[in-house]
């Protein structure tokens, strides 16, 4: 009977085993990852948790140009802002030249989500009249300022550290510091946030604090102030939701802003420059001191002057009285310390930036309105309830599908029907689990087209059981028994299963790269699930039919195991034609025969 080849089918016959121990190990490890994340179950999209789907398009605004990178900015404007919410699962993504999709799940206020999405946003530099930790927060004193700055430590509980400014003449300007100094904040606010007539603040020309106004309803608004200020605690995402966001550019308004961690609540004054006259911002690093990474700042003409009062006039108060706020959709995102005027329309923040820090904020000063218009196309909302349904849909199609394929491997495969249930539960195990860790991972969300991806699947994994056992079938039909057949069959089976699978992966890939939204879920599934199949059935199908071989019931053919010779109409055994070991008899003469 013809034998098997040495070498690597050999190999892998005699030792199966190792291939089954490394593919149990490899889900033990997964599945205890899983578990210690603390993220059981896979991430569900919008369509099957609920909530609002926002479509907005772009429109070319004061000659801004629709292209990849001013979309790309909205879309990072847009998610800081969703995620300013307190949603930490919103998805922002471009969709074909000039659409952006917001995709908010349920648990979110989706009007406030709507107004914040397509808005633009303004950002203001507004001197601060008071500040402090917030929600009992201590933070470590600060190191002292060097490279200009007077060498002297920023004040304890200084929000930005020893970050500093200077003007490009290198005299010192702003450094973030924070917390009212030697002054109650009470006192702050009724010396220098004393609201004038017209509803703002009694500054000079500048905008800055000044001395208090004399006008009767001035006690009255200080004291609301006062009140909403004590009351803040910036720790509380609703507190932070509400702060900052309801006065007018013209009046004093309470503000948060985190800086190392810290949370800080402020009183600020009325706008003072308006951040469209900002011309631009850059990070750069400084490679002629000691600086490190900094934010160079330009302003235009008006912004310049304007800037050069308000620093003037802080550089004369005293801590936090010559700090200026910038604010960015109602938060603080920095708040420098004057010491001296800044001119010329320049200015430089530097200090213990690191390179992300100093890019995120010169995004946010040269970026803090969106760089183009959107217009309100589609808002869809989707019910949890709605969402159950589609998914209880998905799973009963999938499960049907199951059902249905179960069946005809058991009517058909009989006894080697254990083999693909047994691999198509491995699969199952491997999918479920590497989605349940791919959610945290890379944000992937389980949406519908991606369940239909996955019952998809079923098929594409249940069609390469099935050439390995047509092959195996084959070789019995040709007269061999089950361990050469086994052995036999997996090249052939081996090279029309990678085939294929590489044909539905490169469909899979092309589908996930051309489209966007939710069917990149159905690609990425479809893709993720023809990746295991070819895992499965190298790491666990053929081992597995390899042991299975040397077990009676399959090994001799049992009418029940599904290799029935007799039943497949296999041909008398093969036998190995032997040569005669003696020398040659010579030629018979037929007579003497």
């Amino acid at each position: 009977m013809a034998a098997p080849k040495k070498g690597r089918g050999a190999s892998t016959q005699s030792k199966p085993g190792r291939s089954l121990v490394l593919i149990l190990i490899a889900i033990v490890a997964m599945t205890g990852g899983m578990f210690l994340a603390g993220h059981t179950t896979p991430r569900l999209g919008i369509d099957l948790a609920g909530g609002t789907s926002i479509t907005l398009k772009a429109k070319a605004d004061q000659g801004s140009a629709i292209n990849k990178a001013n979309m790309d900015t909205a879309v990072d404007i847009m998610n800081r802002r969703v995620n300013g919410l307190g949603v930490s699962e919103a998805e922002v993504q471009t969709q074909g030249d000039d659409h952006i999709i917001v995709n908010i799940p349920k648990g979110t206020n989706s009007k406030e989500a709507q107004q914040q999405v397509g808005t633009t946003a303004k950002l203001y530099f507004r001197p601060v009249l008071a500040s402090e930790p917030s929600g009992g927060a201590t933070p470590k004193p600060s190191p002292s300022t060097s490279s200009g700055a007077s060498g002297s430590p920023s004040p304890s509980g200084s929000p930005s550290g020893d970050q500093k400014a200077t003007s490009p003449s290198g005299a010192p300007s702003p450094n973030a510091s924070a917390t009212s100094q030697g002054r109650a904040v009470s006192d702050a606010l009724k010396a220098d946030a004393t609201p004038s007539p017209t509803g703002s603040p009694s500054a000079k020309s500048s905008g800055a604090p000044g001395s208090p106004s004399p006008a009767p309803s001035a006690d009255a608004a200080t004291a609301k102030l006062q009140a909403q200020y004590a009351a803040l605690d910036c720790t509380k995402p609703a507190d932070r939701a509400k702060a900052g966001k309801a006065n007018k550019p013209s009046e004093p308004v309470v503000a948060c802003g985190e800086i190392n961690k810290v949370w800080y609540k402020y009183v600020l004054g009325p706008a003072a420059v308006d951040g469209t006259e900002v011309k631009n911002a850059k990070a750069v690093f400084d490679t002629q001191g000691a600086s490190g990474w900094q934010v160079q700042m330009n302003f235009t003409s008006s912004g310049a002057k304007k800037f050069a009062d308000i620093t003037s006039e802080l550089a004369k108060n005293q801590a936090p009285q010559n700090e200026f706020g910038i604010v960015l959709d109602g938060d603080v995102v920095s708040s420098p310390f004057v010491q001296q005027a800044i001119t010329g329309g320049q200015a430089e923040i530097s200090g213990s930036f690191k390179q992300e820090e100093a890019q995120s904020l010169a995004n946010m000063l040269s970026y803090g309105a969106l760089p183009l218009s959107f217009q309100e196309e589609t808002v869809t909302t989707v019910t949890a309830a709605l969402g159950g349904e589609q998914l209880k849909a998905g799973l009963l199609a999938g499960a049907i599908g199951l059902v249905l394929v179960v069946i005809y491997l058991v009517a058909y495969y009989r006894g080697l029907s254990l083999v693909a249930m047994a691999s198509l539960l491995v699969s199952a195990i491997l999918t479920y689990v590497i989605m349940s860790l791919l959610g945290p991972a890379i944000g992937f969300a389980l949406n519908l087209p991606a369940v239909c991806g996955a019952i998809v699947a079923i098929g594409i994994t249940a069609d390469s059981f099935i050439v390995y056992f047509e092959r195996i079938r084959d070789e019995i039909r040709e007269g061999r028994t089950l361990r050469p057949a086994v052995e036999r069959a997996w090249p052939r089976a081996r090279r029309t299963i990678l085939v294929s699978d590489f044909v539905s992966f490169l469909a899979a890939a092309v589908l996930f790269i051309v489209t966007v939204g939710k069917v990149q879920g159905f690609a990425f599934t479809l893709g993720l699930t023809t990746v295991l199949d070819v895992v499965v059935v190298f790491f666990f199908t053929k081992p597995l039919m390899t042991l299975l071989a040397r077990r009676k019931f399959f090994a001799e053919g049992h009418k029940w195991s599904g290799l029935d010779p007799q039943s497949l109409g296999a041909k008398p055994p093969l036998r190995r034609t032997r040569r005669p070991s003696g020398p040659s008899a010579g030629p018979v003469d037929p007579k003497g025969a």
